[in-house]
């Protein structure tokens, strides 16, 4: 099982998810480029201009680690990246899990993403002028769960280590990328995880994804915020086993 982490994250945020499937599959964690503890030096503007470099970034480490049958796990705009990797080499990977996904976050004309283009334009000017302040605003938001503030202050924290450049270009890729084309080329069975509340990936959207892609399962996970793997990762777990088991009793 590869786990991909969304904007601002790092791979330490599976920590309460992956251990559970370590029985009976080998887990692989890593953090893209310009997070977490990756490289600096790996970091190019003008590479990182698109999803499309992180989904190959993804299948650079599917290949040096000769994984085949990969159930590819990837929260928020790394649900589409991965996504975007499955359907360049689908031959690769068994399942697609996908942990609140959005393939476009722009309202247009009979979609909703969930913003409006003032909305992203403001969000995408917020986090340009002070990313710092931005990030200790929006994160707690984005986590929800004020009972938890521990998550929405882990968030922060995540936040406020990346480089606020590489913050700036990633959240623009992130919040104007438009991947509504590609989820019908999906091939590989596919889970969409949505929480009943998230401020960044709305129902309807969850719902837009599951429809979009063929033969996707929808389930709506009794959860709040972004982050269910964080906040509810038992709930967050059980739906992935769930899925497992299925494809398995499907294959006996």
């Amino acid at each position: 099982m590869l786990f991909v982490h969304g904007f601002g994250c790092d791979q330490h945020m599976w920590r309460y998810v992956a251990p559970a499937f370590a029985s009976d599959h080998r887990i692989v964690t890593l953090d893209l480029v310009g997070a977490g503890g990756s490289d600096p030096a790996a970091w190019d503007p003008d590479r990182y201009v698109s999803l499309e470099a992180y989904a190959e970034d993804i299948l650079a480490v599917v290949h040096a680690l000769d994984l085949h049958d990969v159930v590819l796990v990837g929260h928020s705009v790394s649900a589409m990246s991965g996504l975007i990797a499955t359907v360049a080499e689908p031959e690769r990977f068994a399942r697609l899990v996908l942990i609140g996904p959005s393939p476009r976050y722009v309202d247009e004309g009979d979609y909703r993403g969930g913003f409006s283009d003032t909305d992203i334009a403001e969000l995408l000017r917020s986090l340009e002028s002070n990313y710092l302040g931005w990030s200790a605003s929006m994160a707690p938001v984005i986590m929800a769960n004020p009972e938890q503030p521990a998550l929405g202050e882990e968030l922060t924290a995540s936040f406020c280590r990346m480089d606020p450049e590489v913050a700036r270009q990633f959240a623009r890729v992130t919040f104007l990328s438009d991947c509504r084309a590609v989820l019908p080329e999906v091939t590989v069975p596919t889970l969409v995880l949505q929480c009943r509340e998230d401020v960044i990936a709305p129902m309807e959207v969850g719902r837009y994804v599951a429809d979009a892609i063929p033969g996707a399962e929808l389930v709506v996970l009794d959860a709040t915020g972004h982050c269910p793997h964080l906040s509810a990762p038992d709930d967050t777990i059980a739906a992935i086993r769930a899925s497992l088991d299925d494809a398995v009793a499907l294959s006996v």
